[in-house]
């Protein structure tokens, strides 16, 4: 079972926000989840991110492998 860190979409239409979460890389993207560990508002100014870094290193360690954009976001929260 490959464990992803990703992005879940949830909010309105052309109004996006997103949690992360980290999932089974076989669930759907707003699908099942396993735990959820922080959230994405693109839309606020300025650009709101909150990651629980403990739980985000815990994850890495343990052999999840964070998406790209999840990547990016992990990078501008300063948990990578």
């Amino acid at each position: 079972m490959a464990v992803k860190i990703r992005l879940k979409r949830i909010g309105a239409k052309k109004k996006p926000f997103y949690r992360i979460v980290v999932a089974d890389s076989r669930s759907p993207r707003d699908g099942r989840f396993i735990e959820e560990i922080g959230y994405y508002d693109p839309l606020s100014d300025p650009v709101n991110i909150k990651v629980d870094a403990e739980k985000a290193k815990a994850w890495i360690n343990n052999g999840a492998q964070p998406t790209d954009t999840a990547r990016a976001l992990l990078k501008k929260s300063g948990v990578i």
